[in-house]
């Protein structure tokens, strides 16, 4: 067993309390290579940003666990020497069974998530509490969720949401001993959140979806006051790398993320950690196939993977200075 603290890791119980307190959410990027986890870091340094470093099941599968585990302890060196011992976290993201949770805290994450929405209630909070009590003795932190999110992301497939009902959430909090929870109030997985026909059009001819749920995040909010709370399928979907994705040979249609000011509004309640994935995504694909498109002589990985790595760091300095107000905060 490895321990999260040996790898220069932390987990995120102190970065929540002071972001709920000064009113910005934590980045929660997920990763599963070396070029994204550099973006990141970069990112994360150069704002002066905490972060989270996820890593789904997918990408553990795709990248192997002991690599990823010497990526994030990299990621804490690599942060050192760009000038800045920034707080990592590194997290499970949509665990969903009590082993991967236990193998995940065993190779050295100092924070887990098990999703055991799609179960019956009594279930889920069965399956939360057992990977709390084993995770707690490692001081790992453990995030729980009630609601579904609709859409696509990896392993996690959804046609539907199930808005987290607010009447729940201080029994599923108090039964597991969860340190934060993922709640769903409109937010969706992958880059087609919504369909044309549930959005409307502004004056300009863009397509903004249905407002988040606030009312719910209020009422949540009241039952347990100052409990973190955490939104996933956090990505805006920014139009312009859908256009050169498009331009050079894509085809992504009805790609609609969620607005920005959303985010950020949410942001300065008791939502504390955003999930953003989709929007990485994007970032480098779009790099990657204007590359191809116009350098078609290239074949050296690192003359379309360096590009992509900036058009991602400069995706999530956005991010951090202008949606989840993380900048500065480390």
């Amino acid at each position: 067993m490895v321990s999260y603290k040996e790898l220069g890791l932390v987990n995120s119980r102190e970065l929540f309390k002071k972001a709920i307190k000064g009113q910005y959410a934590i980045p929660a990027f997920n990763f599963n290579n070396m070029e994204q986890m550099q973006a990141i870091v970069q990112a994360c340094v150069e704002e002066s940003s905490p972060v989270i470093l996820q890593v789904s099941s997918g990408a553990r599968k795709y990248a192997n666990q002991t690599i990823l585990r010497y990526l994030a302890q990299g990621a804490v060196e690599y942060a050192k020497e760009l000038g800045k011992n920034i707080p990592i976290v590194l997290h499970l993201d949509h665990g969903d069974t009590f082993d991967l949770c236990k193998s995940c805290i065993e190779y050295g994450f100092s924070s887990v998530m098990i999703d055991g929405s799609h179960h019956p209630y009594d279930k889920n909070v069965e399956l939360t509490r057992q990977v709390v009590e084993y995770a707690h003795k490692y001081d790992v932190t453990v995030e729980g969720e009630l609601g579904v999110l609709a859409g696509i992301e990896d392993d996690v497939v959804a046609e539907h949401h199930t808005y987290t009902q607010p009447e729940e959430v201080e029994d599923f909090v108090s039964k597991t001993g969860v340190d934060s929870l993922a709640i769903s109030i409109g937010t969706s997985h992958g880059a087609n959140k919504f369909k044309p026909e549930q959005c409307t059009r502004n004056a300009d001819g863009v397509l903004l979806p249905p407002p988040l749920r606030f009312d719910i995040l209020e009422a949540i909010e009241k039952k347990i006051p100052g409990f973190p709370i955490v939104l996933h399928g956090s990505s805006s979907v920014p139009q312009k790398q859908v256009a050169i994705i498009n331009q050079y040979g894509g085809k992504l249609k009805d790609a609609i993320g969620i607005p920005e000011d959303q985010l950020r509004k949410a942001a300065k309640s008791a939502v504390c950690k955003i999930n953003i994935d989709s929007d990485g995504r994007l970032a480098m694909t779009a790099a990657i196939r204007e590359a191809f498109a116009t350098h078609p002589e290239w074949f050296d990985p690192r003359q379309y993977l360096g590009p992509a790595r900036e058009s991602l760091k400069e995706l999530y300095k956005h991010k951090l200075v202008h949606v989840l107000g993380s900048a500065g905060k480390a």
